[in-house]
């Protein structure tokens, strides 16, 4: 006879099976997840039906999944997608897992910027969840988008057919722009690698083993080769009075303002995210 499986006990067998790797909050918040998805629940009717006896054919998939997951294997690509302000974003191993803090920039570049026509582009597609979200939100913005790799841009391209908007993705090393046609743009935007390889040893397996270290990782005797590079084409690419949003290193705040001014943008502010952290930074290109 098969053993009977309810919502409950499945709940605690999953946090069981994670707590070694994983805090009991997390593990639980994993447990959900899994739950949400494979039985195709929301939070809420998981609450209210704790009692329900999981079908054999589902509980035996939550145990392929939980396989993975001890492997220290991300959640979001165990699952093979990820929740980013309000949508939902295919992931795999060519594309970063998009983080609370990337959603904090989206919102701040949606909140400030309410004009129509807006043209926008974003530097590094990843998941291509910042120009989706952008187009999404931003009325009639023209966003295009650009990254070094083809696999990520072809995620990137699904994800906007998923949520019914336009972007146009172009595969391009940012490091090389002088060699592309761009046109003018009201706002760029770029979340590039800017944790140092000296901050390795600080970070989880499930980051080092899983996520792309090319969108990750720059060289210690480099760490704002990214930025620079990206300022100066803002600085030539932007129009008059557009403006530049960056996702930072929290080590780099004060390093940041002085290579934007240096370049020579104005009004460079320097912003916290939910934690206290210097973590996002927006400027303008002068008239």
């Amino acid at each position: 006879m098969c053993r009977l499986n309810t919502i409950q006990s499945t709940i605690n067998y999953i946090k069981n099976e994670l707590i070694h790797i994983y805090s009991s909050r997390e593990a639980e918040s994993i447990s959900y997840i899994l739950l949400e998805y494979v039985l195709a629940y929301s939070r809420m009717q998981i609450q209210f039906n704790k009692n329900e006896t999981i079908e054999q054919k589902d509980f035996l998939q939550l145990t392929l999944y939980l396989k993975q997951l001890k492997k220290n294997k991300p959640i979001q690509y165990v699952l093979g997608e990820a929740d980013f302000y309000d949508l939902k974003f295919k992931v795999n191993e060519h594309t970063l897992i998009p983080r609370p803090e990337t959603e904090e920039l989206v919102h701040a570049i949606i909140q400030e910027n309410k004009n129509s026509n807006l043209s926008i582009l974003d530097i590094g597609t990843g998941s291509g969840c910042i120009p989706v979200c952008l187009a999404k939100n931003l009325n009639k913005a023209k966003v295009s988008s650009a990254d070094i790799s083809a696999k990520a841009i072809e995620i990137a391209r699904q994800n906007a057919k998923l949520n019914k908007v336009e972007v146009c993705f172009y595969n391009r090393d940012i490091l090389k722009w002088e060699n592309f046609e761009w046109e003018q743009f009201d706002i760029i935007v770029s979340n590039p690698p800017y944790v140092t390889e000296s901050e390795k040893e600080k970070m989880e397996d499930n980051v080092l083993k899983h996520e792309p270290h090319t969108a990750l990782f720059v060289s210690d005797n480099d760490p704002l080769l990214f930025y620079r590079t990206i300022a100066k084409l803002a600085l030539s690419k932007l129009k008059t009075g557009g403006k530049l949003y960056f996702e930072i290193n929290e080590s780099l705040g004060i390093e940041m303002q002085k290579l934007l001014q240096d370049i020579g943008f104005t009004t460079i502010l320097l912003r916290k995210d939910i934690n206290g952290k210097d973590r996002m930074l927006s400027a303008i290109k002068p008239i």
